[in-house]
């Protein structure tokens, strides 16, 4: 937490949004990206959550959560960027 900061707040905006990365990898269309784009918009300008510094907002249940437990797992971190590492070095 921040208390003299803004507020930080990790985000799920929602899944299966229609966003490039969708269309051109999986070949979904998806839900509207204004979707997305609301939760983020709210949760940055609604007094309503000026308090909500640290925690996780999860738009697919729409209400703040336990993020996912691989977040929550400090090794996580390094294992993804190693596995992105050892794809680049195959590719």
């Amino acid at each position: 937490m921040l208390p003299d900061g803004p507020a930080v707040i990790a985000v799920n905006p929602g899944s299966l949004l229609a966003s490039k990365m969708m269309k051109e990898g999986f070949g979904l269309g998806g839900n509207d990206l204004n979707i997305g784009a609301d939760v983020l918009f709210g949760l940055a300008l609604d007094p309503e959550f000026e308090e909500a510094s640290g925690r996780f907002f999860d738009n697919d249940d729409g209400h703040f959560n336990q993020p996912p437990t691989a977040a929550l797992d400090a090794s996580h971190p390094s294992a993804v960027i190693e596995g992105f590492r050892s794809f680049a070095d195959f590719n």
